[in-house]
């Protein structure tokens, strides 16, 4: 199989052995340079295995020939047909497998990027199994109606292949992975107060919204953007699976993990590239934003980042993917994520800090919040100020909100919203349309009065009109209320006090 993006493309593997004389084997079909290495590797893992490399001359075609084939990936079903082609071997299921696997000098089976998308790849188009490293085994068989059978040697698969070795499907356990995932080491009650800061946080992930948190530095903000995972509803098995297939393409799903059953939290450094963030590379890539799916992007310092790279957000943050464009190809990759930025008020970071004095002055202020422009401010739906901590609340030893509490709030706000777009729907509050925010969020004349006051006094764009609402209609939903009061407006409107600033 072949891979493009995160999704797998079956490859068929062609070996003709009848040619006349002696010669290195030929491989076509557009193979890259790990490929075209591979037919020396197969040749000593043949002869190291007990067998022999073909003595006439030998044409591997991959096909279909006009894909891009990459990765080594292919050493594995070619080896395979060689031995087949040239009688070394026999079997009658061969062609009802999928194979991938890299091979070592000595015939052993090296692990290989992107398994899952290949089971996932085997069972939509009914392939019988799939036959992997055995690394890459337990992690292609949390796919449902599809055998994978994970193999150490090339002598197990040919073994495998011939009926001559009863090997066992690997089996999973997803009830347990998922137990084990849910368990985490942080909680909202380690954060002394700021109880308006978790409210806005509630507020964040009971609609999906994405939030901009301000204040000086040691207030906690990094503390509180890394909890905002645990107050999120655990993954269901189509987003965990959706997520663990941009982690296998790109070779990042950890060691120990065969599936990503916590959402996952990404924080890169504010020296991030475009590509790095958003995806890229001359063969595309996966970025920080897709490693984000169905989870948290924590930019931390956000006006360090380069604006360039800043103003690359603003359509993956409307559209939820990324497609990556290039001559021969284009690539999307999912980016459904929540972004959670952290900034100082100022370059010193006091100025709204009452104990220490701040040193900036109002035009470096100036440039230091235009770093940020304003179209992307208006993209983030919540701003809320994170002031610093009293003594009295630091050192006080009654735990605050914990997690569970609010998680709890935030699965019935979800549960809400599921029964209003529909239960196989995925669309939350944050993500709803123009068309449907005039459906579900409509407002009473009070509301009506309060909305268009602070439109005029905040200038608010369209944009960030459509903004409030969402995040109030949000508000409501955590309230159990089926209207949109003034009162939930007026807290939504509270958390877009940052746009007259930027």
């Amino acid at each position: 199989m072949a891979l493009a993006g995160i999704d797998a493309r079956t490859c068929e593997v062609e070996v003709d052995v009848t040619g006349r004389g002696f010669g290195v084997p030929t491989l076509v079909g557009l193979p890259d340079s790990a490929v075209k290495e591979s037919v020396d590797r197969i040749r000593s893992a043949l002869r190291n295995s007990g067998f022999a490399p073909p003595r006439t001359r030998t044409t591997i075609n991959l096909a279909p020939a006009d894909v891009r084939k990459e990765g080594p990936a292919f050493d594995l079903p070619i080896a395979v047909g060689m031995l087949l082609a040239d009688d070394q071997a026999r079997s009658e299921v061969a062609d009802s497998y999928l194979m991938a696997g890299e091979l070592a000098l000595d015939g052993r089976v090296r692990p290989i990027k992107g398994s899952l998308s290949m089971a996932i790849h085997g069972r939509t188009n009914g392939f019988r199994g799939l036959i992997v490293p055995r690394e890459n085994a337990v992690e292609a068989a949390v796919v449902d109606d599809i055998e994978v059978y994970g193999v150490s040697t090339l002598t197990e698969v040919i073994g495998l292949l011939a009926g001559e070795l009863p090997l066992e499907p690997t089996v999973v356990d997803l009830d347990a992975l998922f137990k084990t995932a849910s368990q985490y080491d942080v909680d909202f009650s380690d954060v002394r107060g700021q109880e308006h800061v978790k409210r806005a946080l509630l507020v964040a992930a009971a609609g999906r919204h994405n939030v901009l948190l301000i204040g000086p530095p040691g207030t906690g903000k990094t503390m509180l953007a890394k909890r905002l995972p645990t107050i999120l509803p655990p993954m269901n098995i189509e987003e965990s699976l959706e997520t663990t297939r941009i982690y296998s393409a790109s070779g990042n799903l950890p060691r120990d993990a065969s599936l990503m059953a916590a959402r996952p939290v990404r924080h890169p450094h504010h020296s991030i590239s475009i590509p790095a963030l958003v995806g890229g590379g001359t063969i595309p890539n996966a970025g920080e934003v897709s490693f984000a799916h169905h989870g948290v992007l924590f930019l931390d310092e956000f006006p360090e980042f380069n604006r360039s790279v800043l103003e690359s957000l603003r359509q993956v943050m409307e559209d939820g993917t990324v497609t990556i464009a290039r001559t021969h190809s284009s690539v999307e990759f999912p980016a459904n994520f929540m972004l959670v930025a952290a900034m100082n008020p100022c370059p010193c970071g006091y100025f709204t800090d009452p104990r220490r004095p701040c040193k900036c002055s109002a035009p470096q202020i100036d440039r230091y919040l235009a770093r940020i422009s304003g179209p992307l401010v208006e993209r983030i739906d919540i701003h809320v100020e994170v002031p610093a901590v009293p003594i009295t609340a630091l050192r006080d030893m009654r735990p605050g909100t914990d997690s569970e509490t609010l998680r709890v709030q935030v699965r019935r706000a979800l549960d809400i919203q599921r029964e209003r777009f529909g239960h196989n729907s995925t669309t939350t509050n944050g993500r709803m349309s123009s068309r449907k925010l005039r459906k579900h969020a409509v407002i009473d004349s009070e509301g009506e009065r309060v909305l268009r006051q602070a439109v005029s006094e905040l200038g608010l764009s369209a944009r960030a009109h459509d903004k409030v609402l969402r995040v109030a209609r949000t508000i409501a939903d955590l309230a159990g209320e089926e209207n949109v009061s003034a009162t939930h407006l007026s807290e939504a409107i509270q958390y877009r006090q940052l746009d007259r600033s930027l």
